[in-house]
């Protein structure tokens, strides 16, 4: 048994079937179906999330190409959106904390892929709030990330999760029970 809340994330956003106004303007736009880390279905369901939740900022750390980003951003242009692709650990991390500052509260945060995803998520934990949420990128990419994925479930800071397989989301609302999902995503 799960929540309403919960049931309505699976069932309307991360199954939703229907085409939404903006996926033909992404394609135009030149993102290939077949995106070096993302299908352009983890890509979809990104731009859903982000057109259901609304959230005010956003901070994606990664070493993509910029399309996860940009169907994010077309989900929601009034969001403040920081993308970061750093592959200098120092550099990266050293923006990201300087963004944390300046926003103080983070709505939702991204760790595509990232070798620095541990970093990131320690450091970004202490400005998510009980409206937050995060995106995790290949959850299963290496063993070394599926057992900290795992940790990430197990965190005391983290309520609900669901495993996607390719994605890995977390939530942090008050007065709710622990709760992990395993959806068939794939």
């Amino acid at each position: 048994m799960h929540s309403p809340s919960d049931f309505f994330l699976i069932t309307s956003v991360i199954y939703e079937q229907l085409p939404y106004y903006a996926y033909d303007v992404l394609k135009a736009r030149g993102f290939s179906p077949y995106l070096p880390h993302y299908r352009r279905k983890v890509n979809r369901l990104l731009f859903r999330l982000v057109n259901y939740y609304r959230p005010k900022t956003l901070i994606e750390v990664g070493i993509g190409n910029g399309a996860s980003i940009g169907y994010m951003r077309a989900a929601c242009q009034t969001m403040e959106s920081v993308t970061m692709k750093g592959r200098n650990r120092e550099q990266t991390l050293r923006l990201l904390d300087e963004h944390l500052q300046r926003m103080q509260r983070v709505d939702c945060l991204h760790i595509a892929h990232t070798p620095y995803y541990r970093e990131v998520f320690e450091q970004a934990l202490p400005f998510m709030h009980a409206g937050s949420w995060m995106i995790v990128g290949g959850i299963y990419a290496s063993a070394e990330k599926k057992a900290w994925w795992e940790q990430v479930v197990n965190h005391p800071q983290t309520v609900i999760t669901f495993d996607l397989y390719d994605i890995g989301l977390v939530f942090f609302p008050e007065k709710r029970y622990k709760q992990h999902y395993l959806v068939n995503f794939l």
